[in-house]
């Protein structure tokens, strides 16, 4: 199978793609603009393989897309191409409503014709699965209520608005046109190759710096925290087992409150970099690390961000019942593979951690006032 990713080069979808090439025997075409999260180096280990092939491709340029259906004839498509960052979304909405619902409506439309195009044996074999995110149904106000796949919308912020907005497009183009469709929505994802504004590696790279470490809020907000990797698996299960017209929640089984991840890290830190030895140069120091005992010390409550969703969590009972998924790693051994792999990765930070990002960290912390 040839298998079309939109957003390969990005965190999840550059792990689909280690997953199918270093797994699987199907073929992979990534197709990604390459904004500031996507980074082709996430995928050095496979690019040199005869299966893959990447295409510099925005997914709102029509004609580009047509000649990539055109040139590489996938078997299917993940659509993971997104604006994924809720900061990002409240201070430029902008770039959402374009990428996320423009966009996901031209790849629908350009995937559409090249569908309609193939002979019925293709055809009738064709999948367009799009990513999506648990953000979608807002958050959950009972603590034993879980997020089921016929959980109503709720979103709360620019970037859950948009993509709920391209769920229900997707959807609609199977209804209307017949295309077949699956939908999955996730839970937080974390893991290696992750860019640094999203919480786990932010706190990673500040902790390693010397840096605050900024907690919105009292960081009683709670996630469902799901290993990349075994999201990455789930994917490619969907998309080869899954029933059309069908949704399926993933979820890591780990819910946590954001302050008790942050406290893992730093324990975690403390054990593997004691901030008491000092740093051995590979990274910057913002602060004297010999004179904290440990990293939970640089913890800084600041001003939460507006409307910000306190619960998600995840029922993933259906993916585990009707396709035998079921997460391999626990938040335990999750957390304590990424912090190791962040420590082993410098030349990788380094890359991602351009002049454009040190500007947002300032944009987006730097007016926020610390609480007691």
């Amino acid at each position: 199978m040839k298998i079309l990713v939109t957003g390969g080069a990005g965190f999840i979808g550059s792990a689909v793609i280690r997953h199918i090439i270093g797994s699987t025997a199907d073929s992979i075409v990534n197709l990604d603009k390459l904004t500031y999260a996507g980074n082709l180096e996430s995928l050095a280990n496979v690019s040199d393989s005869e299966r893959y092939a990447f295409e510099h491709v925005d997914i709102c340029d029509r004609a580009e897309l047509d000649r990539v259906f055109h040139k590489h004839q996938p078997d299917a498509v993940m659509h993971l191409a997104a604006e994924s960052h809720v900061d990002r979304s409240i201070d430029g909405p902008a770039a959402f409503i374009e990428t996320n619902i423009v966009g996901t409506y031209t790849l629908l439309e350009a995937a559409r014709q090249y569908w309609q195009s193939l002979n019925d044996s293709r055809k009738a074999a064709f999948r367009f699965h799009h990513i999506s995110t648990d953000e979608v149904y807002g958050d959950l106000e009972d603590p034993q209520e879980l997020f089921t796949e016929t959980t109503p919308y709720a979103p709360s912020s620019p970037y859950s608005a948009s993509k709920a907005s391209s769920d229900h497009l997707v959807r609609a183009w199977q209804r209307t046109y017949g295309l077949p469709v699956l939908v999955t929505n996730c839970s937080n994802n974390y893991g290696p190759f992750h860019f640094p504004e999203k919480l786990i590696p932010l706190i990673i790279l500040n902790a390693l710096e010397g840096k605050p470490l900024p907690i919105y809020g009292k960081g009683d907000q709670i996630r469902d925290w799901l290993y990349v990797e075994d999201h990455a698996r789930a994917l490619y299960k969907v998309v080869t087992e899954g029933k059309v017209g069908e949704t399926y929640n993933i979820g890591g089984h780990n819910e946590k409150q954001n302050i008790d991840v942050v406290h893992t890290l730093c324990d975690i830190l403390d054990e593997l970099r004691p901030a008491t030895a000092g740093m051995d140069g590979t990274l910057a120091v913002g602060a004297d690390l010999s004179a904290i005992s440990s990293y939970r010390q640089l913890i800084t409550h600041v001003q939460d961000r507006p409307g910000h969703d306190l619960r998600y969590a995840i029922d993933a009972s259906k993916i585990q019942r009707e396709l035998g998924w079921t997460p391999e790693e626990t938040f335990e051994t999750g957390i304590r593979k990424t912090v190791e792999w962040y420590l082993e990765n410098t030349e990788w930070i380094e890359h991602v951690k351009s002049g454009a990002y040190q500007q947002w960290l300032e944009k987006n912390y730097s007016h926020r006032v610390a609480t007691p």
